[in-house]
């Protein structure tokens, strides 16, 4: 091939290589394989090697750098990168916007909201719309330059994508033709991050070779642009997100740059320019702003990235450039971050807790500790293996999380915060309540009171049958069910049934009105399902799924009764020892007299199975609200005609039930090409 050939194609290969980038990682499109891809890259590769006076630094083929550096160079940013604000709940989002009007004299009418992504900040140089400098924060003022490094992510054009090839709706997101001049120099910031594929793939090779496994994304990402060497950068297939065109180097266009005249514009831009950017949506008020948050946790497990809540921005650039900054943080841009799940606190405490099933669980008591957006006292210690095993002592620092977002836990100790001050938990022998000796079976590892006349068992025994998905008797709480005990009117799940008005009148917080609706709630409580009235029996084993699943297949209290051990382990997901418990309550003369006290008491369980299962084997998913039933009815409904409930849209959802102010659920089941019908229609169904 001659030179002036060589020339000429060269340069259509390194065109159509950043083409296929552009449409690969910023549009998630792909026209040709990876495999034809690759030969287009090794083709110029092999064509640069021969005619290496055509080699540009934004060749596709510069990506990784030769030889290793021996450290990084200082690079100090053209403006500082700030960093944001926290904020966790509603409350800490009003008073940002208070204090925006407090500064100003004015409201922001309109934010800019995007999905933060937990990552590394990235500030990019681009002189003649080539890649000239990359850098970290670092301290917000100076960071380190990692150019080489950067120039091995894919996500990241090493060219700016030219103008001349803008569609007429990118050129109108700016009011100032001028930005078109390819000659202006810009900075771009965004977020390096790795995808939970790459990081689940890096770590199991890992583990093949014997090596410890990385914590997070996060750790691993930052972790991988500080490496010296930029052939380890390129084997962890980082990626990057852009946030924010930052500033036209040549022209002191810096609060609208090339016109744009809000981040939303900023957003288009960049985008045009050749980056991807996370989801993102303009609110008209701080409502709207809650609800996207909302919709960003909905779909948080299902990305393919991490991200820790959302970034709200004024989304006026002069507005956001008068409000200034505070500290090291803008005050027209907040970052509401999803609710804490870990914090550090003191163990002030050890006791412990008698559950229904007389299970005694030991109880860190904690200093105050606000843990995914609830202030904690207490968290689970599980049992007394587990206390052994993670050597919790009275006084130590330990880290507590939640699981589930629900039960909080401790999940390690600080051992290098002691002093030798701390004290040693010695686990009791006898139930702390009633002194019963505490027994273990052979395959569990929780002690247990064996008492059946346990007042702390008969507590959290009546608790769990008034719950929302037993009884769900509305005015019986936790305080109501103890004065009831202390009195002497409750005792068993029967009595409750026969409480009177003037049981109630007496006893403190009782008032005429009061009574009339504990009474009322009581009584329309009498009529329940199956399912749920043998979830409200408390048996060991036996959760609302397994209720369900045992009422669908028994269809009636009596038949679950006769069952024989191979008929119950039939049902789906019930193995050897919830069979044996099942077996073991049904033959309890005291459990069946209960059951015949409720009847008595005027308990009528409807046999909701006893109809056709005409949904059999369909699965339906909820977003929205509806009118004529609340969620947990609506499953009720579904269930109770042999379909089944998901949380989140699969390739197993049958229906998507829309009801009003839908969530991202329902472009998630549009994409997929998944059926949703309205409330109307889902009634029909019913």
């Amino acid at each position: 091939m001659k030179r002036e050939e060589a020339q000429k194609r060269i340069e259509k290969l390194k065109k159509v290589i950043k083409k296929h980038r552009y449409l690969y990682h910023v549009l998630d499109k792909q026209e040709i394989s990876e495999e034809a891809l690759d030969s287009l890259k090794k083709e110029l590769f092999d064509l640069e090697n021969r005619f290496p006076e055509f080699v540009t630094p934004d060749s596709p083929t510069q990506r990784v750098g030769g030889k290793p550096l021996d450290e990084f160079d200082k690079h100090r940013h053209f403006s500082p990168m700030l960093s944001f604000q926290d904020a966790f709940t509603e409350e800490d989002m009003t008073d940002w916007k208070k204090r925006m009007e407090r500064h100003s004299g004015k409201s922001p009418k309109e934010f800019f909201c995007e999905y933060k992504i937990d990552g590394l900040a990235l500030e990019l140089v681009y002189e003649k719309s080539i890649l000239k400098t990359a850098s970290t924060r670092g301290d917000g003022l100076v960071g380190e330059d990692v150019t080489e490094n950067v120039k091995t992510i894919e996500a990241i054009p090493l060219r700016l994508r030219s103008p001349r090839f803008f569609s007429d709706e990118e050129k109108s997101f700016s009011e100032d033709s001028g930005w078109l001049d390819e000659g202006k120099s810009l900075i771009v910031r965004g977020e390096i991050f790795i995808s939970k594929k790459e990081f689940e793939k890096i770590n199991k090779k890992r583990k093949k070779k014997g090596e410890k496994a990385y914590a997070n994304p996060r750790n691993l990402a930052a972790g991988s642009i500080r490496q010296l060497d930029p052939k380890i950068v390129s084997s962890r297939n980082l990626d990057f997100f852009a946030y924010d065109l930052v500033a036209d180097l040549n022209t002191e266009e810096t609060i609208n740059p090339f016109g744009a005249k809000t981040h939303a514009k900023k957003h288009k831009l960049v985008r045009s320019l050749g980056f991807k950017t996370t989801k993102e949506k303009v609110c008209n008020g701080l409502d709207e702003v809650f609800l996207f948050r909302e919709e960003a946790e909905e779909e948080r497990e299902k990305l393919n990235y991490e991200i820790d809540g959302i970034a709200v921005f004024v989304n006026d650039n002069q507005f956001f450039e008068d409000l200034g900054v505070t500290g090291k943080a803008p005050r027209g841009g907040i970052a509401y971050k999803f609710p804490l799940k870990k914090a550090v606190t003191e163990v002030k405490d050890i006791k412990v807790q008698v559950g229904r099933t007389g299970s005694v669980t030991p109880v860190a008591i904690l200093k105050p500790v606000e843990v995914g957006g609830v202030t904690i006292t207490r968290a689970s210690l599980h049992n007394e293996d587990e206390l052994k095993k993670k050597d919790v002592k009275i006084g130590d620092s330990v880290v507590v999380g939640r699981a589930g977002d629900v039960i909080p836990y401790v999940i390690r100790v600080l051992k290098e915060m002691r002093d030798g001050n701390e004290k040693d938990f010695i686990f009791p022998e006898k139930c702390p309540v009633c002194g019963s000796r505490l027994v273990k079976r052979d395959e569990e590892v929780v002690k247990r009171c064996p008492s059946d006349d346990c007042v702390a068992k008969k507590r959290e025994q009546l608790k769990h049958f008034v719950s929302k998905s037993a009884f769900d008797i509305e005015g019986l709480g936790d305080r109501v069910i103890a004065l009831l005990m202390e009195e002497g009117i409750v005792s068993d799940p029967e009595d409750i049934f026969e409480i009177k008005k003037g049981d109630l009148i007496p006893l403190e917080g009782f008032g005429e009105k009061s009574a009339n609706n504990l009474i009322s709630s009581i009584e329309k409580s009498k009529e329940i399902s199956l399912s749920r009235f043998i979830y409200s029996l408390g048996i060991r084993q036996v959760g609302e799924r397994t209720a369900v699943d045992l009422a669908r297949e028994f269809k009636s209290l009596e038949n679950i009764k006769n069952a024989e051990r191979e008929e119950l382990l039939r049902v789906k997901d019930i193995g050897p020892v919830a069979a044996e418990e099942i077996e073991d309550w049904f033959v309890s003369e005291k459990n069946l007299n209960t059951v015949n006290n409720l009847r008595k008491a005027g308990v009528r369980i409807k046999n909701e199975y006893s109809k056709k299962d005409h949904l059999s084997d369909k699965t339906f998913v909820f977003t929205g609200r509806m009118d004529s039933f609340s969620r947990r009815k609506a499953k009720e409904k579904v269930l109770s005609s042999g379909g089944n409930v998901a949380n989140s849209i699969t390739e197993k959802t049958d229906y998507l039930v829309v009801g009003e102010n839908p969530g991202s659920k329902l472009e998630a089941a549009r994409k997929r090409g998944i059926e949703t019908i309205n409330e109307e229609e889902f009634i029909n169904l019913l």
